[in-house]
C-alpha cells in the first residue's frame, strides 16, 4: 500500500493540481499523473511542491515525520526557492 496522489496538472514538471486517490502511508507517497503533459511538462522528475504535500497529508505536524524520511532518502528537492518532493521515475500507462 502506499499514499497515491493524482495530479490533474502539471507544466514545467511541477504539479500545480492534484487529489489523494488513497490516503494509506504517507511515508510511501506514488505519484499518477492524468494531465496533459506538453513539451517539457516532464522532462525530468516531476515535483510535488512539500507545502503541497503537507497539506495532502493533513497539516506540517502530521507530515514532518514522512518529510523527513523523504529527506534521508534525498527525495527532496529545491527548485525555484522552494522545497518539492521529487518523483524522478514513471513511465507513461495506457488508460
Amino acid at each position: 500500500m502506499t499514499l497515491r496522489i493524482r495530479a490533474t496538472a502539471v507544466f514545467e514538471r511541477v504539479v500545480y493540481n492534484c487529489v489523494v486517490v488513497d490516503p494509506a502511508r504517507p511515508d510511501r507517497p506514488v505519484l499518477e499523473v492524468d494531465a496533459l503533459l506538453r513539451d517539457g511538462d516532464a522532462d525530468g522528475p516531476i515535483l510535488l511542491p512539500a507545502p503541497q504535500f503537507m497539506a495532502l497529508v493533513g497539516g506540517p505536524e502530521a507530515a514532518d515525520p514522512y518529510l523527513r524520511s523523504l529527506h534521508a532518502a534525498g527525495r527532496l528537492v529545491e527548485h525555484q526557492g522552494v522545497t518539492h518532493l521529487a518523483f524522478p521515475t514513471w513511465q507513461v500507462v495506457d488508460a
